[in-house]
C-alpha cells in the first residue's frame, strides 16, 4: 500500500508499508547475509506508483516474481497520524486495492511458484482483504506445501474492521492457526479476537497445535512455546523515546523469522526481533531507512 505520513492537510512524505511486507523488507535486510531468499506475493497495477514500488522492493533484495500487475488495477492507500508518545491511528482506503483480486484469475503467480518455497509468511490482514474464494485458494497452497514438508508461519495480526462483524472471523483464525507451524500472536489481538481477558487469551494462545507459539505483548517481555519445552519470557528493549510505533510487530517478526531460519534459538530469535522493533519505534514510518538499521548480530 502506498503510505502518507505528516500534518494533515498539510506535507505529507510518501512511502509504502503493509504488515506483510514490511515483515519482507526487515527479513530481507536481516536474513541476505545467512543466505535467506525472501520473494513477496501481492498485486498492484501498471501505473507509476506500482512500478515504483516494485523496483523499491528489488533492491530490497526482494524477489518480486510473485507480484501480479493489472491494468486498470491501483494499490491501496494510507495515512498515518502520530501522538506525542508515538502510537499511531491510522486511515484506510483498501476497497479498491488490487491485492483484493490476487487469487481471481488461474493460476495465481503464488500458486504457480509454490512448490520452489520452503516456507510461507502471512497474516491475518492477508485473510481479511481476500475474499472467500481466495482464502480458500491460499489454504489449498498452505496444503500443498506443508505436505511437501515446508514451514507456514501465521501472524495473527486482527483487526476488527476488516473483518466488518463477519460471524465467520474465528473460523478463518481457527483454520489458520491449525495449519500453521509457527503462530506469532499480538496478544492483544487474540483477545479481541475471540472475546477473552488477557490471561484467558494467553491460555488459548499456549493451547494452539502449532509446534511454536510467539506471544508478543507490547512493552512486557516477548513469550515463546516450543512444544515440549517449557515458556521463556524474554525482555524488550527499553528506549528513551518512542517516536512512532508503526511497524514494531512487522520488523520483530521479520527479526525473530531471519534468527530462526539462520538456525537460532528461539530464545536468542526473540532477543533479535526486540531489538529490530525497539530501533524501528526510534523512527519515523513502517520501515527505516537502510541507514538507520543497526549492525546486527544475533546473541
Amino acid at each position: 500500500m502506498i503510505e502518507l505520513r505528516g500534518q494533515m492537510f498539510g506535507t505529507m512524505q510518501q512511502n509504502f508499508g503493509g504488515d506483510t511486507l514490511n515483515t519482507a523488507v526487515y527479513l530481507a535486510r536481516l536474513g541476505a547475509d545467512g543466505g535467506v531468499k525472501v520473494s513477496y506475493a501481492t498485486q498492484l497495477g501498471r501505473d507509476a506508483y506500482s512500478e515504483a514500488m516494485i523496483e523499491a522492493w528489488r533492491k530490497e533484495g526482494i524477489d518480486t516474481r510473485m507480484v501480479r500487475t493489472e491494468e486498470g488495477k491501483m494499490p491501496g492507500l494510507y495515512t498515518i497520524q502520530v501522538d506525542d508518545q508515538g502510537e499511531r491511528t491510522f486511515y484506510y482506503w483498501r476497497d479498491m486495492s488490487a491485492a483484493k483480486d490476487y487469487f481471481v484469475d488461474n493460476p495465481s503467480p503464488l500458486e504457480a511458484h509454490i512448490d520452489e518455497l520452503d516456507a510461507l509468511y502471512y497474516s491475518g490482514i492477508s485473510l481479511a482483504v481476500l475474499p472467500e474464494s481466495g482464502r480458500e485458494r491460499l489454504f489449498a497452497i498452505i496444503e500443498k506445501l506443508r505436505a511437501r514438508g515446508g514451514k507456514v508461519f501465521f501472524d495473527n495480526n486482527f483487526r476488527r474492521r476488516l473483518w466488518a462483524n463477519d460471524p465467520d472471523v474465528t473460523h478463518w483464525f481457527d483454520r489458520a492457526f491449525a495449519n500453521a507451524d509457527m503462530a506469532m500472536i499480538t496478544l492483544e489481538d487474540n483477545a479481541a479476537l475471540y472475546g477473552l481477558d488477557e490471561e484467558s487469551a494467553l491460555s488459548h494462545a499456549f493451547s494452539l497445535s502449532c509446534d511454536e507459539v510467539v506471544i508478543k505483548r507490547g512493552v512486557d517481555p516477548t513469550m515463546v512455546r516450543v512444544r515440549g519445552f517449557d515458556p521463556v519470557m524474554v525482555p524488550t528493549f527499553k528506549v528513551d523515546k518512542v517516536v512512532d510505533t508503526t511497524g514494531a510487530g512487522d520488523s520483530f517478526a521479520g527479526g525473530y523469522l531471519a534468527a530462526r531460519l539462520q538456525g537460532q534459538t528461539p530464545e536468542v530469535a526473540a532477543r533479535s526481533g526486540n531489538k529490530i522493533a525497539s530501533i524501528v519505534v526510534q523512527h519515523p514510518g513502517a520501515i527505516i531507512p537502510r541507514e538507520n538499521m543497526p549492525v546486527f548480530f544475533f546473541g
